[in-house]
């Protein structure tokens, strides 16, 4: 179990689609499988939001310095902002209510203010995408002042827009990313994400619970534990 806080953005995301996939990524996160094109998703996942990195030329990657460290990420996160030289962060921590966000790219306004950008590579903007931005502007909002939040995915648009190759997003085309500013909508999301909130660190406190099968662990993503909670329904199924 991590140190210093009880959620990050991925564990919030698990908790709305399943109680039980919540306590186990917390507890027993071993136990998840995850296929070979959920795997693909998430490196492809990754070649985008690196592509968009890119764009800002002198980010400092807070996770270069500290790994796997992360309960260390708010406290160095907060010395660089701190600094009036530092522009922009990639991965920079924030904590508040035992959550951890891990937001991909910070850029600094002269005033101190933060302009967030949180990168997706899908090429819609999901309700699973708001939700985990809503999330992020609920902590980051109470660490620093966020001027603006948006969510960055790929444009529909542009003529890189097939997404079995993210490696086409490495050129330097104006329209390979669309930028949606989310701030009003995301910050009118607090009194939810705060009583999800709550809601789930109850949900940690007491032991694995007993919630069965059914179409939650297909959507909005299939669950990593399906295996694990299956294996239970046969055992049942036996007696």
């Amino acid at each position: 179990m991590p140190q210093g806080y009880l959620l990050t953005k991925s564990k919030y995301i698990r908790g709305l689609q399943c109680d039980r996939a919540l306590w186990l990524d917390v507890f027993n996160p071993k136990l998840a499988r995850y296929t070979a094109e959920q795997m693909r998703r998430f490196d492809h996942g990754r070649d985008f939001e690196y592509a968009f990195k890119d764009t800002f030329a002198d980010g400092i990657d807070i996770s270069a310095q500290l790994k796997r460290n992360t309960s260390a990420y708010p406290a160095l996160t907060a010395q660089l902002l701190d600094r009036d030289d530092t522009a922009d962060l990639f991965e920079a921590g924030f904590q508040y209510d035992d959550v951890l966000v891990l937001a991909d790219v910070v850029h600094r306004r002269p005033d101190g203010s933060l302009d967030i950008y949180e990168v997706k590579s899908g090429s819609t903007l999901s309700d699973t995408y708001r939700r985990d931005a809503a999330l992020q502007h609920y902590v980051i909002s109470h660490c620093r002042p966020v001027h603006t939040f948006s969510i960055v995915h790929a444009n529909a648009q542009s003529d890189s827009s097939d997404h079995s190759d993210y490696s086409d997003y490495s050129d330097n085309s104006d329209n390979r990313f669309a930028i949606i500013d989310l701030t009003a909508e995301l910050a009118a999301e607090a009194d939810t994400i705060e009583r999800n909130i709550s809601i789930m660190k109850d949900i940690l406190r007491h032991g694995e619970p007993a919630t069965p099968t059914g179409q939650h662990c297909l959507e909005p993503y299939a669950c990593p534990y399906q295996h694990y909670c299956a294996q239970g329904v046969r055992q049942l199924a036996l007696f």
